[in-house]
């Protein structure tokens, strides 16, 4: 795969314990993530290509949560997970982050969830990573990391509407499938939008 460093970041999401096997809201072979953005940070650190990795970054209650029983009309809702300060929100141990430049924690308002690396379920709110890439003349996203229908389908979306050009790291995603059929309908999707897999 031929990169152009100079404008390109990789973007690692949400490779945290709790979205790996024996977390609490486990993507099946989540870790099997872990080694190919390895590789990939590596090759974007060695060319001083930025690396940005976000972490789900919910406080106790969070309105994302089925013990809170919060969530709006239509809302997803999620076993506790990724609640801040624990193990669980921990990056999973075997991701190297020295590579990683920038850390973005999202879904820390308790009363928002926050799928997109670049705003905040309400859909206005911004995490700040477009004006970070963009302050550094990036133009193009790699992408991977946890989980293909959610967190990394709604990062890639918006980095299409933010005119980045997109690409998914194929074999740096895995999904939740909830509900069944949600992984390739995300797929479907991000292609239909213009991300690129490969």
């Amino acid at each position: 795969m031929d990169i152009n460093f100079e404008k390109s970041a990789l973007l690692e999401i949400d490779v945290q314990n709790d979205f790996c096997p024996g977390g609490a809201l486990a993507v099946a072979g989540g870790d099997e993530v872990v080694a190919p953005l390895n590789e990939m940070a590596r090759r974007f650190a060695a060319a001083g290509a930025p690396v940005a990795a976000t972490q789900d970054w919910h406080p106790a209650g969070h309105c994302s949560f089925a013990s809170a029983s919060a969530g709006k009309e239509g809302e997803v809702l999620w076993p506790d997970h990724c609640v801040q300060g624990t193990a669980g929100a921990d990056f999973h141990p075997g991701l190297d982050t020295r590579p990683v430049t920038l850390i973005v924690r999202k879904g820390f308002r308790p009363s928002i969830d926050s799928y997109s690396a670049f705003f905040e379920n309400d859909r206005k709110t911004t995490t700040g990573l477009a004006a970070y890439l963009s302050g550094l003349g990036v133009d193009t996203v790699y992408l991977g990391g946890l989980a293909t229908d959610y967190c990394v389908f709604f990062s890639a979306m918006d980095a299409v509407k933010l005119k980045f050009t997109v690409y998914l790291l194929g074999d740096a995603v895995r999904g939740v499938n909830y509900p069944e059929g949600s992984v390739e309908k995300a797929l479907r999707e991000m292609e239909s939008a213009g991300v690129i897999v490969v």
